[in-house]
């Protein structure tokens, strides 16, 4: 089901609105596409050679899985007559959904002014855009919002663009909905009779924290990189994950071996419960392009066992690292030993054969960190977007002094068969010895015993008591038998009652 619109984004998607709330946050949920067609975007639509509809549908199809409900919108600046963001296409992604999107892009022109034939080409509010696609489209809920722009912000024909990308990147960082944004920067050269432009900027933003993982998830399928191949340069977040651990080298100790999985893990395995230390050398890698990290203060330590252990590192501070550059950092890592479950405890015994496994992670934290775009990226930026002072918009807010970055760690302890073994064969014998004593329990056994010079012969069990009568039928004592014999008890005074003969 698709419906075209057109009115503005605030009335026209709220039937879509509804919809992509109540969607679930996955790598393929719901989406905002927002794409301008103000003024300054006039030779993305009027080159006959342009790109630009074209990518905009590759990414629209790359970015969505059949069931996705989607917007797709156009924006400028919102003026009484003329309301922006306008909804093209509201739809659950299906088989017509790529022929939809296509039809809505080529009947989009640049927008005019409220006037007639003659006004003015219309103005760009990048604020305003995101605005309506976060507050309205998805309601604050969980989702991902594209935004294609020439990164020209200039509502009322403003040309402080400096000061107007400023508010709009403020919007970004300061705003708690938006919990992660990608730029990617494209070359992308258009004419036309009255600008010209060198570059496209494709936004994405996720919305909460169930959409950043969207995000992440999305990126993960490679379906982004078959369309854009640019790396995304990042806006936010600038607080972690901004380096990266990769185990270059390790110095096992005796007992302890360590991998690292396909997944990004590093695993230690460890045979018995030691306490063991072990030498690792690392490539700390800038994952954080495009800023260099000036300077900052390193701190590590490890989390095992519901403890955390520091970690000794070779030095304590990194500077100048460029984004996607590494340099060597040695350490050493202190294992739980002692505080490891014993051998023959429980766990121990229930993972006799496999391992008893501890979750845990590897913490890096950088402190006084500075952080500056690099000179690359600002040599790139000057070339796509000539006279645009977006580098220097693209500079970290001044409240971003740390980060963090974290390395999953798993200590697999390999206690072996021996406890287990020693257990069973300690329980078979006392299952054996039960046997055996059932059945002496329950075994008829024959009591020899003289009662008044006469031999007489009494058949019993373990357990009974029997009572025992002379000649002339009195009761003169009685005979206890247990698993470990006989014995007369309750004798009366003068009686003549032995065991035996």
């Amino acid at each position: 089901m698709k419906r075209r619109f057109a009115l503005p984004l605030g009335a026209a998607v709220l039937v879509a609105a509804a919809s992509l709330a109540a969607a679930p946050a996955r790598a393929g949920g719901p989406q905002v596409f927002l794409v301008q067609n103000s003024g300054w975007m006039e030779p993305f639509y009027s080159d006959p050679q342009s790109p630009f509809k074209p990518l905009v549908t590759a990414l629209i199809s790359a970015a969505t899985e059949p069931g996705d409900p989607i917007v797709l919108a156009a924006f400028n600046q919102s003026l009484p007559q003329a309301p922006s963001p306008r909804a093209l296409l509201s739809a659950k992604v299906g088989a017509a959904t790529q022929a939809g999107v296509k039809q809505a892009l080529a009947e989009l022109q640049p927008a005019k002014k409220p006037g007639g034939a003659n006004a003015a080409l219309a103005d760009t509010d990048l604020g305003e855009a995101l605005g309506a696609a976060v507050d309205t489209a998805l309601a604050g809920k969980p989702g991902l919002v594209w935004l294609f722009t020439n990164n020209r912000n200039s509502p009322n024909n403003d040309q402080a663009t400096a000061r107007r990308n400023r508010e709009f990147y403020e919007r970004i960082h300061q705003g708690q909905a938006i919990t992660k944004a990608l730029a990617f920067p494209l070359k992308m050269p258009v004419k036309s009779g009255h600008y010209s432009a060198n570059g496209l900027m494709v936004y994405v933003f996720a919305v909460g924290a169930e959409g950043a993982r969207q995000l992440d998830a999305l990126l993960a399928t490679g379906r982004i990189a078959t369309v854009i191949t640019e790396r995304p340069a990042r806006l936010k977040p600038l607080d972690r994950d901004t380096v990266r651990l990769v185990p270059r080298r390790v110095e096992n100790t005796e007992g302890v071996d360590f991998s690292l999985t396909a997944g990004g893990v590093l695993r230690a395995d460890i045979d018995d419960a030691l306490a063991p230390t072990a030498k690792i050398a690392w490539n700390l890698e800038n994952s954080m392009y495009p800023y260099t990290i000036v300077s900052a203060h390193l701190v590590a330590s490890s989390i095992l066992a519901g403890q955390e252990r520091p970690i000794v590192l070779a030095r304590d501070h990194v500077e100048g690292l460029a984004p996607g550059k590494s340099e060597p950092l040695g350490s050493v890592m202190q294992l739980p030993g002692n505080d490891l479950p014993s051998k023959w405890s429980l766990q121990a015994v229930k993972a006799a054969g496999s391992a008893f496994v501890l979750p845990g992670q590897i913490e890096l934290q950088l402190t006084d960190q500075k952080l500056a775009l690099s000179h690359a990226f600002r040599q790139r930026m000057a070339a796509l977007f000539p006279g645009d002072p977006l580098p220097d918009i693209f500079t970290p807010p001044e409240r971003i002094k740390a980060s963090t970055a974290l390395l999953p760690l798993e200590v697999r302890v390999h206690y072996g068969m021996a406890p287990l073994m020693a257990l069973i064969g300690a329980a078979l014998a006392a299952a054996a010895a039960l046997g055996a004593a059932v059945l002496a329990y329950g075994r008829p056994r024959q009591t020899l015993l003289t009662v008044d010079g006469e031999a007489r012969t009494m058949r019993t069990r373990a357990g009974l008591t029997q009572p025992i009568f002379d000649k002339a039928g009195q009761k003169v004592g009685q005979l206890k038998t247990t698993l470990f014999g006989s014995r007369l008890i309750d004798l009366v005074d003068g009686a003549q009652v032995k065991l035996g003969r």
